[in-house]
């Protein structure tokens, strides 16, 4: 069974597409086999982010499947030969779903905002699944969309004050990324070395997270 990281939110907007495709990009790249399930059927964002990359040629290529529930995303990627990696891209909505994705995955990743109206939401997402039997140490939230260092610093307190673990760094918001994004290129490609160097830094944070999760330890 390969390892699994979820990305979840109540809401839309607050990276969760984009930080799974960076993920499995930049998975891809160090040799991993790696899937994306995106599990939003009705708007399939990510699978047509797939398409336009397909299209463009870019490398390296990154499997990616619609996939109407968390449960048929792993079922289907138990059948792949030597599948390292599963990234599920939950749907924006907290519900029963968003349970069953973070019971199955080793690392659960919310991304969010810095601003009240995403930090709120997200932290009674994470008390929810913390409720239900999930571990708070399997619990990261990843910082995007943010204007400037104060509002990271600001943001990384709130969610620290509540109890809950941060990726380091965060992802700036600016229009190279939409841009990237657009093309069928992840983050972590855009062209501007300052700017792809501040994505590297949160996927790799991430990415270290979830080894350390999926030895069984907690995402430190």
């Amino acid at each position: 069974m390969p390892a699994i990281i979820a990305l979840v939110s109540q809401k839309g907007g607050v990276s969760k597409s984009t930080l799974s495709r960076a993920l499995a990009v930049e998975a891809a790249r160090a040799g991993l086999s790696v899937r994306i399930g995106d599990l939003d059927a009705s708007q399939r964002s990510t699978a047509d982010w797939h398409a336009d990359r397909e299209a463009a040629g870019l490398e390296p290529s990154v499997g990616t499947q619609v996939y109407r529930s968390a449960a048929a995303a792993i079922t289907d990627a138990d059948k792949v030969p030597d599948l390292d990696l599963l990234v599920l891209d939950g749907p924006a909505r907290a519900d029963v779903e968003t349970l069953a994705i973070a019971r199955a995955a080793n690392l659960v990743v919310l991304p969010t905002g810095a601003g009240l109206d995403d930090l709120r939401p997200a932290v009674r997402v994470a008390n929810g699944l913390v409720e239900k039997g999930v571990p708070a140490g399997r619990l990261l939230f990843a910082l995007s969309r943010i204007g400037t260092d104060a509002e990271a610093d600001a943001a990384r307190s709130y969610l620290e004050d509540a109890g809950y673990l941060v990726a380091a760094g965060y992802v700036p918001e600016r229009p190279a990324f939409r841009a990237a994004r657009n093309g069928g290129l992840a983050i972590t490609e855009v062209r501007y070395e300052s700017l792809r160097k501040a994505a590297e830094g949160v996927i790799q944070s991430v990415i270290d997270a979830a080894m350390t999760a999926a030895e069984g330890g907690e995402a430190v």
